[in-house]
């Protein structure tokens, strides 16, 4: 054997090695996981105390606000935060490139939860100012990380959506540890202190990624012989830093009237009004991008696709997301939270979504895997209408956990009611939202997965601010409504699961039709 041959037998090995060396996986998504775990970690470190914090008495260290007006802060918080994918994937697509937007992005995160532990010695000014950090960075990061993933599979491997719901354990052990960690403080108000830790998270992340993600992409691109596409941006425009600066400016201004007064600023009516203006963007952004001459008939119906995913997926993280919310709020103020003669926080609950994913998603992996190689895994609208029956059955729960309180409103309902209805939103979640990750990145057509990430990201905006209107209305003189609020999301999961479960066949026998077309002129 040559020395040629050798090297090339070697380089063949390494390659195949670093292509399955975490768990079946690319080995690049082992550091890519510790990267989201520990972002996902400062993140549900501050998702669970920021109601709670908002409604506390400004003795016991919050600001006083009412239900309503905290939830609508939160649910602005949330929803811009998922937004902000939108033009933070057109950076990267367009100006940045994934490994920088992601880098940038993991630095203004760190600063923002800086500000808010530090709003403990300069107000209320600094926290809303380190929120708005955290939406600018994730909205660079969230949709990044997610590309990434998906550019480490080929087309047509089947372990993508595997690996997706791999990835998206690393985002639940972060949930997990940042629930059950901050629990403790939200317990002696030790607000800032909770804050804080969620700043520690972040700082690792970025560590994680300058040091073992960035050094392991660029192996893996090396040995694999492949374009590293984390790296390349368009440049079909120009000038977009300044456009960046003015818009950094505007905003600082914007900031700077509310924070003085100058500006009045209604939580409630912002949230409403946020929702419908999203929803008209996203109308608009699909309705010209279905009249654009620069894609072909395969990418449009790429594009419908996504579309119908994304109306899908808002409408289940409508009701996923009263959570932080209604659900909060339910096991803080109508939960016997006596277990075992130990009186356990009321966050905690919030730890019970990220446990049920660590115990199911390898499960739920390995079934995908072994149905996709031979040829039996359901398609992505499939998988979506499964999810959201699911989610249906959860609420069904807290329909009867709601009427109880109703029923009985000096009586604390057992802790299994959500328990059991958080497993079945798990077990829909870990149907619908990595799948919905991966067929983003399997649909985009080429150039525009920053985009689609972002667009999908806007689903998770919606849903958060829809739930945050209606989980701010949980409190004594309103619980007679919620019964009705759950069996409304209820029907709308059900209904939509059926269309989509109607359309999944036709729309997976024009794409590929679309497809072989695309292919038999490739040939000739």
């Amino acid at each position: 054997m040559s020395n040629a041959d050798s090297n090339g037998s070697g380089s063949s090995a390494e390659a195949q090695a670093l292509d399955s060396s975490f768990m079946g996986h690319p080995q690049p998504l082992r550091s890519l996981f510790f990267t989201e775990m520990w972002e996902r970690f400062s993140y549900y470190s501050i998702r669970p105390l920021l109601v709670l914090f908002m409604v506390a008495s400004i003795s016991n260290g919050g600001f006083g606000f009412d239900d309503a007006t905290a939830s609508a802060i939160y649910g602005i918080f949330a929803g811009t935060l998922y937004l902000a994918a939108v033009p933070g994937g057109w950076l990267a697509d367009n100006w940045l490139g994934q490994e920088r937007a992601l880098w940038w992005g993991s630095i203004i995160i760190a600063l923002g939860h800086l500000f808010i532990a530090l709003s403990a010695l300069f107000g209320m000014s600094m926290f809303f100012i380190g929120l708005v950090c955290i939406v600018l960075g994730s909205g660079l990061f969230k949709t990044c990380i997610s590309v990434m993933v998906g550019a480490l599979y080929p087309k047509g491997d089947a372990r993508r959506d595997g690996g997706f719901t791999l990835f998206y354990m690393g985002i639940n052990i972060g949930a997990l540890l940042a629930a059950l960690i901050v629990g403790l403080f939200q317990e002696r108000q030790m607000w800032h202190v909770g804050f804080g830790v969620g700043g520690l998270g972040m700082l690792v992340s970025l560590l994680v990624y300058r040091f073992a993600a960035r050094k392991n992409l660029k192996r893996f691109a090396k040995v694999k012989g492949i374009k590293p596409e984390w790296e390349v941006a368009n440049d079909q425009y120009q000038h977009i830093g300044r456009w960046v600066g003015l818009f950094v400016a505007a905003l600082v201004a914007l900031i700077v009237l509310i924070a003085t007064g100058i500006m009045p600023f209604n939580p409630s009516m912002v949230a409403e009004y946020m929702t419908y203006i999203i929803a008209g963007m996203v109308l608009l952004y699909f309705a010209y991008m279905f009249i654009s001459p620069k894609l072909d008939k395969t990418d449009k119906l790429r594009l419908l696709i996504c579309f119908i995913l994304i109306i899908g997926s808002t409408l289940f993280w409508s009701s996923f997301e009263q959570q932080p919310t209604s659900f909060n709020l339910f096991a803080d103020r109508y939960t016997d939270l006596n277990v075992l003669g130990f009186n356990i926080p009321s966050i905690w609950f919030q730890s019970l979504n990220p446990i049920f994913i660590l115990m199911l998603a390898p499960i739920v992996s390995v079934i995908w895997v072994w149905l996709g190689k031979r040829n039996l895994e359901p398609n992505s609208m499939a998988k979506f209408s499964l999810g959201m029956l699911l989610a249906a059955a959860g609420f069904g729960l807290m329909i009867m956990a709601s009427k109880l309180v109703v029923a009985n409103p000096d009586t604390l309902v057992s802790p299994l009611w959500l328990t059991g209805s958080l497993l079945l939103l798990t077990l829909g979640e870990l149907a619908l939202s990595p799948v919905g990750l991966s067929s983003m990145t399997k649909l985009a057509p080429k150039g525009m997965q920053g985009q689609m990430m972002g667009l999908f990201f806007t689903s998770l905006a919606m849903g958060n601010l829809v739930a945050a209107f209606f989980g701010g209305h949980v409190s004594a003189d309103t619980i007679d409504g919620l019964p009705g609020l759950f069996t409304t999301m209820t029907i709308f999961l059900v209904v939509t699961a059926l269309i989509l479960l109607a359309l999944s066949k036709p729309v997976r026998a024009m794409l590929d039709r679309s497809e072989a077309e695309d292919e038999r002129r490739d040939t000739i």
